[in-house]
């Protein structure tokens, strides 16, 4: 069952946010946008692996700018300026940003690229917003306030069967841990419809919002997710991590999560749980 919280801001301020959020989620796909068809961005490797581009950092410059301006008391946590989560769970103001989740897919021209803004309190999802340029996607949602695609409210899928399901999942840069991935693969392929990696983690998770996948599942770093799984929650996903950790908050916890429509969670999870023991 998914856990419920309390929303810990009034409903006029995490509008505000909301609003605040989608602008400059917006304004910042322009910019992905125009550095792609200028093709200009400088590409690097963080710890000799990790594809990274100078738009990122423009980007994240620009979001965190713009969130410092508006609202300077807020913490914000992002994955090329700040990356410290240190009692981020404490927080009651929290900022959560990943400014090109896809970096890769950006760099090669393909389409499935979001910018990500997540703003949590006390370790609780309060606003989200998934916008995808190339897609002409804009996924938002707050807490208790139901899902939005577009400003069309949207809901899972509802399939109650895994045979034909549509799953998606990705892989780590490190390719030391492909092993157990590939097993899960091998497991899960045989009981589904079919499999997707498309290269954005917050796309897949608010995809599993809209219905057009049934179900996801990946160990994933904090900005990956953190505005998504709101998105997706509010569309009456079901979330949980395949193996819980009592140490840490629900939504604060990277890895493995499984997030899918409600009726084929214990299904899945009961296939991916076999794959680790086989």
């Amino acid at each position: 069952m998914n856990f419920i919280h309390p929303i810990t801001l009034p409903l006029e301020e995490l509008e505000k946010r909301q609003r605040f959020a989608e602008k400059i989620a917006l304004n910042a796909g322009n910019m992905l946008q125009k550095a792609r068809e200028v093709g200009d961005f400088s590409q690097s490797y963080k710890d000799y692996q990790e594809l990274v581009t100078s738009t990122d950092q423009e980007i994240d410059d620009y979001l965190c700018g713009q969130l410092r301006s508006a609202f300077p008391e807020d913490r914000i946590l992002s994955e090329e300026n700040d990356t410290s989560t240190a009692d981020a769970e404490q927080a009651t103001a929290l900022w959560i940003l990943d400014p090109i989740d896809g970096t890769v897919n950006f760099a090669h021209g393909q389409p499935h690229v979001a910018i990500s803004i997540g703003f949590y309190s006390l370790g609780v999802p309060q606003v989200g917003v998934v916008h995808a340029p190339f897609l002409q996607e804009t996924y938002t949602a707050i807490k208790g306030e139901g899902a939005f695609r577009n400003q069309t409210p949207i809901r899972t899928s509802g399939l109650d069967k895994l045979r034909p399901a549509l799953i998606a999942s990705g892989f780590p840069y490190d390719k030391s841990q492909l092993d157990y991935l590939i097993r899960r693969l091998a497991w899960v392929l045989p009981e589904c419809q079919d499999l997707r990696r498309c290269g954005s983690a917050a796309l897949d998770i608010c995809h599993v919002a809209d219905g057009s996948l049934d179900g996801y599942y990946e160990s994933l770093s904090l900005w990956d997710f953190a505005a998504a799984v709101l998105i997706a929650e509010e569309a009456g996903a079901k979330l949980s991590h395949l193996y819980p950790n009592e140490f840490k908050p629900f939504y604060m916890d990277t890895r493995d999560w499984v997030i899918t429509t409600p009726d084929i969670h214990a299904d899945l999870t009961r296939l991916l749980l076999k794959a680790d023991a086989s």
